[in-house]
């Protein structure tokens, strides 16, 4: 894990789930880099960070992008 300071987070772009309805539930965020992503917890963004591969967050959320959510 990296502390979010030590990758000048302030610049950072953090996106959450368009299914993340702000309702107080568990959520996490992402920040794409140039290696990777950078995921935290939406409801403690002053914790630590971790930090995956380009490769690793690829193989995670490919997955999700062949499925069909109906609402």
């Amino acid at each position: 894990m990296i502390s979010p300071e030590s990758d000048a987070s302030s610049r950072l772009v953090w996106f959450r789930s368009s299914y993340s309805n702000g309702a107080g539930g568990e959520c996490l965020e992402c920040a794409l880099t140039s290696h990777g992503a950078l995921v935290r917890d939406s409801k403690r963004v002053e914790a630590n960070v971790v930090a995956v591969s380009g490769d690793a967050w690829r193989f995670f959320i490919q997955p999700m992008k062949c499925v069909s959510v109906k609402p």
